[in-house]
């Protein structure tokens, strides 16, 4: 009998050869160059906004910043910042958590569809959003014509343009998928059989949820909520254009102590006062995850999804549904509606060069500028996004480099923005106003997102194949380009989906950094809801109409693309 002793010590010095190559050599050259980017273009911008918070007219003045910290305007704005963060959490669970249980728990014709629907307001550039929000409750609204026209009023009843209601509305709709992606995915796993088994001892329906799941659902309703609020915490085009001159968050106020003041240390006291903020609920969000996560045995959604049954069941899933669809859809379809109320005479305006100037940038040339930038952004994000991934899957106990590559998502990015005006204007990274800038700021948006969506379809890989491809004297190399890559592409398609739409609608850092001749759609848009007139205002709805559809084709093929099972 042949003795395979030696052929299995080779084979398993191979593999920890294998195993110690990949785990330490191989890591830092996959880190290195995702690391070069997020500190030059992340860390080292928010040093200078640090740097020149400290100074006032170019000397250091650390007592400037202090009164800055605690002037009365800046509290003012830091309150009304909070409250109105607060006020939109709140009114977004109460209206999400309904729709996460449906979602959670019934299975019924074009869920599939609604799911990738849903998911569409969270990316939409917040110019669109404001935009649809001035069509369904502004002066012209559908809903104020036939009111005037029923009632014979003179002016129109109904103008919620500039009121803190606009501003929540606003904020439902953007955040409302979160709740029924986080809480609901977590819903749907839980086990239904605690909360029948508390009803089969007499406990009424929303004392079984009272005792039984919501404390379950914990963790995910934290998390949800701490998102939500750090989303509104940071808002900005909704508050710009919806809340006009009255309402202003600390977003806003760096944006316009930047651009229509010019008082850069001012701006980057806010700026430091927002980037503590943000850094204090990231670290509230980890020490809830920390105490409220705990093990759950947790079910496929086969078991725990069901079919609506009795005429209540189907009644509460289509109330849900019908809301959903209200809230998130009459935004959206009356803003396309609106767009055509001219025919194509808004489209058409849009390679229109009405005064024959040279120096005139026809509003379609914001389109193929958004393309550009996006197609840039899409290769970039994807190239670091599977660096990152691959290292972070690799390395053992990385949940600190996780974290690391998670920061600018939530980070402002009116504050990146502003980092970038300031840092990158002189050698040997003068790049403010280029185009590669803007690429650098997108991609750093988008990566988060490429890098959630590549390491869970890293991590489903099972082990035997990469160690029998190791096995046959495949290098790590070739491991990956014949084991990994063919198992991940989908997951890649669905990050580069991501990372083409976040760059496409992405407004905040874009108006602080880009160029006049080089505006993108969001700012062409924003330009337009600025200027008086009916032409203008129509060719606001026609680019949001077209940047719209742009983001539901994208997030349709993303759904199918997504392994099933899997969430975002």
């Amino acid at each position: 009998m042949p003795d395979n002793t030696d052929h299995e010590s080779r084979i398993t010095n191979y593999e920890l050869r294998f195993t110690f190559y990949v785990s330490r050599s191989t890591l830092y050259a996959l880190l290195a160059l995702p690391l070069l980017f997020l500190i030059i273009f992340y860390f080292y911008p928010l040093g200078a906004i640090f740097r020149v918070s400290l100074t006032w007219d170019g000397e250091p003045a650390p007592d400037a910043l202090l009164a800055r910290l605690f002037g009365p305007a800046t509290l003012r704005t830091l309150g009304f910042t909070a409250g109105q963060a607060a006020l939109s959490t709140a009114l977004t669970l109460l209206l999400g958590l309904p729709g996460a249980y449906v979602f959670a728990r019934y299975d019924f014709p074009g869920k599939r569809l609604l799911n990738a629907l849903t998911t569409v307001p969270f990316v939409l550039p917040t110019v669109v959003v404001a935009a649809a929000f001035t069509a369904v409750l502004g002066p012209r609204s559908p809903l104020n014509t036939a009111l005037m026209n029923t009632l014979g009023l003179a002016r129109p009843p109904l103008d919620l343009r500039y009121t803190l209601g606009a501003i929540l509305l606003a904020h439902v709709f953007y955040n409302y998928t979160l709740v029924l992606r986080i809480v609901g995915s977590f819903w749907a796993n839980l086990d239904p059989h605690l909360e029948q088994a508390a009803r089969t001892l007499g406990a009424s329906p929303w004392r079984a949820f009272i005792a039984v799941t919501l404390p379950l659902l914990l963790p995910a309703l934290a998390a949800a909520s701490l998102l939500v609020f750090i989303f509104c915490f940071t808002s900005f085009g909704v508050i710009l254009i919806l809340g006009g001159p009255r309402f202003a968050t600390l977003e806003v106020a760096i944006y316009r102590q930047t651009i229509d003041m010019g008082n850069l240390p001012l701006a980057a006291g806010l700026s430091f006062i927002q980037i503590l903020c943000t850094l204090g609920l990231t670290v509230v969000y980890t020490r809830l995850q920390g105490r409220l996560t705990r093990p759950l045995d947790l079910h496929p959604r086969w078991i725990t999804q069901r079919k609506p049954r009795t005429a209540g069941e189907i009644a509460f899933v289509l109330a849900n549904v019908g809301l959903g669809a209200a809230l998130l859809g009459l935004p959206l379809v009356t803003l396309a509606i609106r767009s055509f109320d001219a025919g194509l005479r808004y489209y058409t305006a849009l390679f229109e060069n009405p005064r024959g100037s040279i120096f005139y940038v026809p509003p379609v040339a914001a389109v193929g500028n958004s393309v550009r930038f996006a197609l840039g952004t899409m290769a970039l994000a994807l190239l670091l996004g599977m660096l990152t991934a691959t290292a972070l899957y690799r390395r053992r106990q990385g949940w600190l480099l996780d974290a690391l590559f998670m920061l600018p998502l939530g980070t402002s990015a009116v504050t990146l923005g502003l980092g970038y005006l300031l840092a990158m204007a002189r050698p040997p990274l003068n790049l403010r106003g280029t185009p590669a800038l803007i690429i650098f700021g997108h991609t750093l948006v988008a990566l988060p997102f490429v890098v959630r969506n590549v390491m869970p379809a890293l991590q489903s890989i099972r082990p035997s194949l990469r160690e029998a491809a190791a096995t046959l004297g495949a290098p790590p190399a070739r491991v990956f380009a014949e084991v990994d890559l063919p198992i991940v592409w989908r997951a890649l398609a669905v990050g580069g989906v991501f990372a083409f739409t976040v760059s496409m609608g992405e407004f905040g850092a874009t108006s602080m950094i880009a160029r006049p001749e080089l505006p993108t759609i969001p700012i062409a848009i924003y330009r337009f809801l600025s200027q008086a007139g009916a032409l203008n205002y129509g060719q606001a709805l026609a680019m949001s109409t077209l940047l719209m559809a742009v983001c539901v084709i994208g997030f349709i093929a993303i759904e199918s693309l997504r392994p099933p099972g899997s969430e975002w």
